[in-house]
């Protein structure tokens, strides 16, 4: 079988490029969203093949940036775009790890660095969390790709009853920095936790992010 990886695309203007937490929750809710489309639930969805042979092996994401023509070129493609606050990620269903359509493949997977927009705050305590290692640093794009795996775990748990009520509020969540001892209580808690696969970045088996759904506690 083939190995299988999902494309998000996070626009990329040179002139307004989004916060970086902005990007990293709506990379999150945009995995999400794909999850809960029916191409995607539908026994005989246009997706449901190939995202349940994703999911049968790693479930490996790759963000790449796109801008100006590139990012319309990637609109033309199937796919759902998700827009947060001042993001934009497109997300794709999965392909080939050897198969990306030339307008994808042109992306480039660096140069995903950003910066905050605004101050980020407390989250909301009613809402889902996704807790980023204080410990490591990542870009974000690969930070990107690992809020869409914590989120993605999270959904794996939840009922039906619980995925509905989660997509009728759109995916809220958030995400925040966890701080160095609330880190190893959260480690310890059960919770779904990623351990990266090292191809990036990283050291294999890195714990990256840990999601705290209400539903989860």
């Amino acid at each position: 079988m083939p190995q299988y990886v999902l494309p998000l695309v996070v626009r990329l203007e040179r002139a307004t490029p989004p916060g970086r937490t902005d990007a990293l929750e709506t990379s999150a809710r945009a995995v999400l969203t794909l999850l809960a489309d029916p191409r995607v639930t539908e026994v005989d969805g246009e997706w449901a093949a190939r995202v349940a042979a994703w999911e049968d092996a790693r479930i490996r994401k790759v963000v790449r940036r796109a801008r100006g023509g590139e990012w319309r070129r990637a609109q033309e493609l199937p796919g759902i775009t998700v827009r947060g606050q001042e993001a934009e990620v497109r997300v794709f269903p999965p392909i080939p790890l050897d198969g990306w359509p030339k307008e994808l493949a042109k992306l480039q997977v660096s140069g995903t660095d950003l910066e905050e927009a605004a101050e980020v705050g407390a989250p909301d305590p009613e809402l889902p969390v996704l807790w980023l290692n204080p410990e490591l640093e990542m870009s974000a794009g690969k930070t990107m790709a690992q809020t869409g795996h914590a989120a993605q775990l999270a959904w794996w748990r939840l009922d039906a009853a619980q995925r509905k009520e989660w997509a009728e509020s759109g995916f809220a969540l958030a995400v925040r920095t966890a701080a160095p001892q609330a880190w190893e209580e959260l480690v310890r808690s059960g919770l779904p936790v990623v351990q990266d696969a090292g191809f990036t970045e990283i050291a294999p088996g890195s714990c990256t992010v840990i999601a705290e759904h209400p539903a989860l506690r």
